[in-house]
């Protein structure tokens, strides 16, 4: 995190002597480092730029310059100091708490006066240097996320086939894709040949993701969902372009090398062409498709498939395993963001029972919200109302008999449209689960006003006067500002990926070009993930070895 003049966050920057007003520019940051892990960013950063600083021995002060935790040095004829001291530690920056903590690092960098073009240059260099070095897990950090995921671990075993395979990872930025990269790691994919893609969403520890998968030794960058769907704007856009150049120059390098190219993705790639003939100078040789909202941009991509495509999101262990916890992050994340809201005897509006509305309708109801239904599929109907719940054909039509404080989208489609909005009660709030449902409002129109809630969502002023309140960013929001999925959550569904993309990598050659979906099916199966899962988190009586002995001393 780096923290600038005038947004200190609640830093005491009294106790670091912060300079005056126009004396020169300084910088606060803060991160999981040590004052030596700081020491060594810092010189690292100046060797390259050739600004001379006195070496020394980790602890040991030379002559001139202060002891670990400050340094001095010179930018074209303006002083740096550079001065550190160590944090009382706060809540983890993990899922799961790491013990001893992490040690955390507080940085004070302030020039004595204005600084030259160069200098400036160099400034922000080691400030986005300590800033990466401070986002990074640590290796304490790191083994807590793989030990949260012993599936992905029993799984990650030498494959052959991936010394000959590139791998192209493009999904949330969260803790589980840190752990299954390093399962894919384990399995034989070398980490140089690794390039993860965010989708642009604000998940919580985004920053903290990025940069350890930089520092080990991965490209990474971001892929906006945003520019998939055609709903960027300009910038947006141009930075995608910037993106997909690296992306194919990955992918011919890879080729140069005598390596096939693999990538896992929710079709954000292979909708623009990569995984057709024709379309682009180099396409990749097969993909592992992670959403059902992948497989919809798949069928609209340029061009006819050439490559093998095997099929997560449909499988039978997404439907029966993935999507519970899913449902569990989505109304976890619900109430977290509306901690003042009563919701217990309240209606709440479901647009879409499929396969997720389904089971957020029962958590909620669960809770003691009164839920009706809209799909448009007579059959999604029929099941909601013989599990008890009000149904409805619209929105409007749901509206028109019901004045919820919720509304809660689930279909992937525009599901709010401007005949809705008169209907609205005024103050509800709107969840979207999937990016399009509520796009009528993130995307504006003339007549609507938007206000910023910070850390909450947008609140808008409809043309008619009512006030709606879209939580979160306009995407799904179990992932708006936390990290989805707990890692043991998530975890037989990344070792079902794992499984899948070894398949895939060993018999690409035998796959007709095409989306399968029974060899991932029967691959899992005859793994036993389903067996083995079973025995890590729900057999009755299973002890761990470590608990077991635990109890015995």
């Amino acid at each position: 995190m780096t923290l600038t003049e005038g947004d200190s966050r609640g830093v005491a920057l009294e106790d670091v002597a912060v300079p005056g007003p126009g004396t020169g520019r300084y910088e606060v940051l803060d991160g999981r480092m040590t004052p030596h892990d700081v020491d060594a960013t810092v010189r690292s950063v100046l060797r390259g730029e050739g600004v001379p600083l006195g070496e020394r021995e980790p602890g040991a002060p030379t002559a001139g310059q202060p002891a670990v935790g400050e340094l001095l040095f010179d930018l074209d004829g303006t002083r740096v100091r550079l001065r550190s001291r160590p944090l009382a530690d706060a809540a983890p920056d993990t899922l799961d708490a790491v013990s001893p903590p992490a040690a955390r690092t507080q940085v004070l960098l302030s020039a004595d006066g204005p600084l030259s073009e160069r200098a400036g240059a160099v400034f922000d260099r080691v400030v986005g240097a300590l800033t990466l070095r401070g986002h990074c897990y640590t290796p304490a950090e790191v083994e807590t996320i793989v030990a949260g995921m012993p599936l992905v671990a029993r799984y990650a075993t030498g494959e052959p086939a991936f010394r000959d395979w590139a791998l192209i990872f493009r999904d949330h930025y969260v803790e589980n894709s840190v752990g299954f990269l390093l399962g894919m790691e384990r399995a034989g994919i070398d980490p140089q040949w690794i390039f993860a893609l965010s989708k642009g969403d604000r998940t919580l520890h985004r920053d903290r993701v990025h940069a350890w998968f930089l520092h080990r030794g991965y490209r990474s960058d971001t892929l906006d969902n945003s520019v998939i769907n055609g709903s960027a704007d300009t910038s947006a856009r141009a930075y995608a372009l910037a993106v997909n150049e690296q992306v194919d120059d990955f992918v011919r390098r890879a080729h140069a090398a005598g390596r096939k190219v693999l990538v896992i993705d929710d079709g954000g790639l292979l909708a623009q062409g990569y995984g057709a003939e024709g379309v682009l100078e180099d396409g990749i040789d097969g993909a592992v498709e992670l959403t059902v909202s992948g497989l919809k941009r798949i069928a609209g991509a340029p061009g006819e498939l050439t490559i093998p495509v095997l099929n997560m999101a449909r499988s039978r262990l997404k439907s029966m395993l993935g999507y519970n916890e899913i449902a569990d992050s989505c109304v976890r994340r619900l109430r977290a963001i509306l901690p003042g809201e009563k919701f217990i005897g309240r209606h709440v509006l479901l647009l879409g029972y499929g396969t997720l509305g389904g089971r957020v309708a029962h958590a909620l109801r669960a809770l003691g919200c009164r839920v009706a239904v809209v799909d448009t599929d007579v059959l999604a109907l029929i099941t909601a109302a013989e599990h008890g719940y009000e149904t409805y054909r619209s929105t409007g039509e749901a509206l028109g008999a019901h004045a919820p404080f919720l509304i809660i989208g689930n279909t992937g489609e525009l599901a709010l449209t401007h005949d809705d909005l008169p209907l609205l009660p005024d103050g509800v709030y709107l969840a979207g689960f999937a990016t399009k449902d509520f796009s009528l409002l993130s995307e504006g129109f003339e007549g609507l006003r938007s206000t910023p809630v910070p850390q909450v969502g947008v609140r808008h002023t409809l043309p008619g006067g009512t006030t709606a309140t879209l939580l979160g960013d306009g995407r799904s929001l179990n992932l708006f500002e936390y990290e989805g999925i707990a890692n043991r959550g998530y975890d037989a569904y990344r070792a079902g990926t794992l499984i899948a993309a070894k398949l895939l990598c060993r018999e690409a050659g035998g796959l007709a070009p095409g989306i399968h979906l029974e060899p991932v099916d029967r691959e899992i199966d005859e793994a036993g993930l389903f067996a083995a899962y079973y025995e890590e988190y729900l057999a009755s009586g299973a002890r761990r070895p470590a608990a077991a002995a635990a109890v015995a001393r």
